[in-house]
């Protein structure tokens, strides 16, 4: 996937030490992750919605009391809020939503497509946080909740991603020799 198949291998190297989910749940995240999925793609586009929604509220709100306050000779009381950050914001989300919509399909089918859409999906979920650094709207808790969450989709990537990849996927080492 262009750029990040350098990220990609270099996370495949730190995740690799990481301790194993048992097959089971690596089996049910596979089989459930084009739903969770969509509902990402849904729940990212309603954000998106929302926050344009309630900075378009915001806005009227500012624009009745400066109109007030001009109204009796004061000064402009609230800036608008609809600055470059926020709209950057809105289309960062609505990208992410479009990653996560465009994934269903390759993860129904466990293509290696789907699994690197939820990927870039991280990266983009980084980049609102970054982009949320420049906005009045929790902007560091944007940011370190990004990359927290980041690092959680990783580490559940890196474990089903060889359900994806088309190799061979081994059974734990406790059911291998159980097996024997």
């Amino acid at each position: 996937m262009g750029p990040l198949v350098g990220v990609e291998k270099a996370l495949a190297g730190v995740y690799k030490a990481a301790p194993a989910l048992p097959k089971g749940a690596k089996e049910w995240i596979v089989k459930y992750a084009p739903w969770l999925a969509l509902l990402g793609a849904i729940g990212t586009a309603l954000a998106a919605w929302g926050a344009w929604h309630w900075a378009h509220v915001a806005n009227d709100l500012a624009d009745y009391l400066n109109t007030w306050s001009a109204l009796y000779g004061g000064e402009k009381v609230v800036s608008t809020r609809m600055g470059a950050a926020l709209w950057i914001m809105f289309i960062v989300l609505l990208v992410e939503a479009v990653i996560y919509l465009v994934a269903f399909s390759g993860l129904k089918a466990k293509k290696k497509s789907g699994w690197d859409m939820l990927f870039l999906g991280t990266f983009v979920n980084i980049v609102f946080g970054i982009v949320s650094l420049f906005g009045d709207y929790s902007p560091a808790g944007n940011l370190i909740g990004a990359i927290i969450g980041a690092i959680i989709a990783w580490y559940v990537l890196f474990q089903v991603r060889d359900y994806y990849t088309g190799k061979k996927v081994e059974a734990p080492k406790a059911e291998a020799t159980e097996a024997k």
